[in-house]
């Protein structure tokens, strides 16, 4: 008797065409297109998670760098100095306090101010 895959082929089928739910039109809803589309999906997700890093990094150097120029100051000569001072605060912490604290980065900015010159 021959072996036929019908549980095996519809449990995959389905496990694919469930990942692919929200796709358009036929990338939703036949098998071999929306495992062509996951495929792809799977790709730009991995590439992406990667990505979103150096975005975040960017744009905390950006206003950083925003909340230093508005005091007379590089980025670049803030972060040196901040290293040379011992304060190991992070990009993140920086840009969240330059956006929302602005009197605390100031104070960073001024204690790191004589490590400039």
């Amino acid at each position: 008797m021959r072996v036929k895959t019908g549980v095996v082929r519809r449990r995959r089928h389905k496990k694919i065409l469930k990942l692919a739910r929200g796709f358009y039109s036929g990338r939703r809803k036949h098998f071999r297109k929306a495992k062509e589309q996951l495929e792809r999906s799977m790709c730009y997700a991995f590439r992406d998670r990667k990505q979103k890093k150096r975005d975040f990094r960017r744009l905390w150097i950006t206003r950083i760098n925003a909340a230093c120029k508005m005091n007379g100051v590089s980025y670049s000569r803030f972060i040196h100095a901040l290293k040379l001072a011992n304060i190991e605060l992070d990009r993140k912490t920086l840009a969240d306090m330059a956006m929302n604290d602005i009197n605390a980065f100031n104070a960073v900015l001024a204690s790191v101010k004589n490590k400039l010159k």
